[in-house]
């Protein structure tokens, strides 16, 4: 029995490479939309969801930006951002806005797809066997459960994060007290395919305290630690 293809919307305004990262994809086994701008992106989400977007910055009318704060409002699926070459600002505000991951244009096709199968493995990730227990830890005000990937807190209230965010989350609570640097970091959610400048782990590290601290106010639950990097200071507890 064949396996349904994981469905791949491209939202870019320029139709040579909207063509070319289309066969790129459908070449890779991939179902692929494509829309020019945010309207044609709507229509196409009403109809049918996606596995994951890739998202230009540069559009008409709505912006990337805009559109994927959008859509991070009211949906956790996979965001990859196109950027301009070099252009750091767009990288990190695409990131606060809420995007798993970002490509620098011009970028190599082998790249472009290991980015996609990265973002579609770790959304992908579902319940083991039912004979393996459920990893389910408390910290502070939080319970999180690893495999179905949920996060809530003490009034059992579910925290929207996205794949990016909850994949820190469980680096965190994978390495609880303990000094780790934003290369460790990278290296253990990205597998290292970020560039050595990268501020991934600052943005993703900002938007999940905000998430922590508005539905836990005070909780501080990372530290930053001078020419160190980051400490998750909560203590862990597995729960039956």
């Amino acid at each position: 029995m064949d396996m349904p293809r994981s469905s791949i919307l491209i939202v870019e305004d320029d139709s040579e490479i909207r063509t070319l990262l289309a066969e790129l994809l459908g070449a890779e086994g991939f179902a692929v939309a494509e829309a020019g701008n945010g309207r044609q992106m709507d229509d196409m989400l009403a109809r049918s969801r996606a596995d994951l977007i890739i998202l230009d910055v540069m559009l008409p009318g709505e912006d990337g930006f805009s559109i994927c704060r959008r859509l991070r409002a009211g949906d956790t699926v996979p965001i990859l951002m196109l950027t301009a070459k070099g252009n750091e600002i767009d990288r990190v505000v695409g990131l606060e806005m809420g995007a798993d991951d970002y490509l620098v244009k011009p970028f190599s096709p082998r790249e472009l797809i290991a980015r996609v199968r990265a973002l579609l493995r770790r959304a992908n990730m579902r319940s083991p066997a039912i004979i393996d227990p459920p990893r389910r830890l408390a910290f502070g005000n939080f319970i999180a459960d690893l495999d179905a990937r949920q996060l809530v807190d003490a009034n059992g209230v579910q925290l929207i994060l996205t794949n990016a965010e909850f994949d820190l989350l469980a680096c965190f609570l994978n390495r609880p007290r303990r000094v780790l640097t934003r290369d460790q970091i990278l290296d253990w959610i990205h597998g290292r395919s970020a560039d050595p400048f990268d501020r991934t782990v600052d943005v993703l590290i900002s938007r999940l305290r905000r998430k922590f601290e508005t539905a836990s106010p005070g909780s501080n639950l990372i530290n930053t630690v001078r020419n160190g990097g980051y400490l998750f200071t909560g203590i862990v507890q597995q729960l039956p």
